[in-house]
């Protein structure tokens, strides 16, 4: 497990909520924190890389951009994991894959500007895998929460 020091603790605090929006967000991160602009970003490199930071950018509602967005499980064999997953997330509308101890081992969320897109994928997902048992659950309501992790 990597360890984080107080600057790297102070970093993730501050740029889980509230993300600087110009053109040198590092630069005004770094006068908040009182840190130079090449430090913060080579920091959050180093988390990047780590893996304790996934991903720095927007979340958008798909719903009120036009888009539909759909909570998809499948049973996958084993022997078929490496694959399916490849191909699932291969598709740009696909936001999160992950293994689940359940009969339906592989979660994941699609969001696409129709839902015909979505299950036409579906199709090519399982066309391509052999997977034939995919759920698809589209969201009937979206219920968004803010997820902070004070570290």
């Amino acid at each position: 497990m990597t360890q984080l020091d107080a600057v790297d603790k102070r970093i993730i605090n501050r740029i889980q909520d509230l993300f600087p929006i110009e053109p040198r967000p590092f630069r005004a991160l770094a006068t908040e924190l009182g840190l130079s602009e090449k430090d913060i970003i080579s920091r959050v490199k180093h988390l990047k890389k780590q893996g304790i930071i996934r991903r720095i950018g927007g979340n958008f509602s798909p719903d009120r951009l036009g888009f539909y967005s759909t909570l998809c499980a499948a049973r996958v064999a084993r022997k078929k994991l490496d694959l399916f997953t490849r191909t699932v997330n291969a598709y740009t509308g696909v936001t999160h894959n992950y293994m689940r101890n359940h009969t339906y081992n592989v979660w994941f969320t699609f969001i696409a500007p129709a839902r015909e897109t979505i299950e036409e994928s579906l199709r090519q997902i399982s066309a391509a895998t052999g997977v034939t048992d995919i759920l698809n659950l589209p969201a009937t309501h979206m219920f968004k929460i803010s997820a902070k992790f004070k570290v």
